[in-house]
């Protein structure tokens, strides 16, 4: 291969990386009771790239957990299409898609009370059929490389601070073989130095590792660390 071709297919990369891996396009959603029916989404229209760290900014009730969860495919919109990597959500297999398309991080974090540290980060690992021994030494590196120690590595969760247990949160979600990172107020249990300190990992995430992470916040600090912050009001995003 000529070196001009080569440095065309290296190019031809780099544009396919910067492609929205996540678009929004026309999007609506609707809450429908018995007594009333809410418009939670109005017509959003965004997209999302690899290797970019987001911030969803709003008062509550302005749509942002809403998006999330549309991207993570725990439903469809009522109007409007999501793609991933070009691919019609409504076609994806939704248990499928959040196991090794979408990892969510969880202001609850839902770590299981039951299992150590360890084997919390092992578990999506687990499901995804890598077998545990190789679970194992992956989640060590993992936990590592999120600030713990190996004295962390056999806890339980109720033995760790807010902040550690919000890192094995993320840990777990780097066990997955998704690309996209969804998390939902994850430092609105914290103090000040801890949100910090997961903010600055999730941006290290995007922009070191290649991840696409996406933030709903009502932290500025957090959405301050964003490349970009999206305004939303009354179910649309206000540029």
């Amino acid at each position: 291969m000529s070196l001009r071709a080569a440095g065309a297919a290296i190019q031809e990369l780099r544009n396919e990386m910067k492609m929205a891996i996540i678009e929004i396009n026309e999007v609506k959603y609707q809450y429908v009771s018995k007594y009333h029916t809410v418009e939670a989404l109005r017509g959003i229209n965004t997209k999302f790239e690899r290797e970019r760290y987001y911030a969803l900014q709003g008062p509550s009730g302005s749509g942002k957990t809403t998006l999330l969860s549309l991207i993570a495919l725990l439903d469809l919109p009522t109007k409007g299409t999501i793609t991933y990597d070009g691919v019609s959500m409504a076609k994806l297999n939704p248990a499928g898609h959040r196991r090794k398309n979408v990892a969510v991080i969880y202001q609850s974090l839902n770590l299981l009370p039951q299992l150590t540290v360890a084997e919390n980060v092992m578990y999506p690992m687990e499901l995804n059929k890598i077998k545990t021994k190789d679970a194992g030494k992956r989640a060590h590196e993992l936990i590592e490389s999120v600030g713990l120690t190996d004295s962390e590595f056999s806890r339980f969760p109720y033995m760790l601070s807010g902040g550690q247990q919000q890192r094995v949160a993320i840990a777990r979600a780097l066990g997955t073989p998704a690309k996209v990172i969804l998390a939902d107020e994850p430092t609105g249990n914290l103090d000040g130095e801890n949100s910090r300190i997961i903010s600055s990992l999730l941006k290290s995430l995007a922009h070191e590792k290649g991840y696409c992470v996406i933030v709903a916040t009502h932290d500025d600090s957090v959405a301050h660390e964003a490349d970009e912050i999206l305004h939303m009001t009354d179910g649309m995003i206000m540029r």
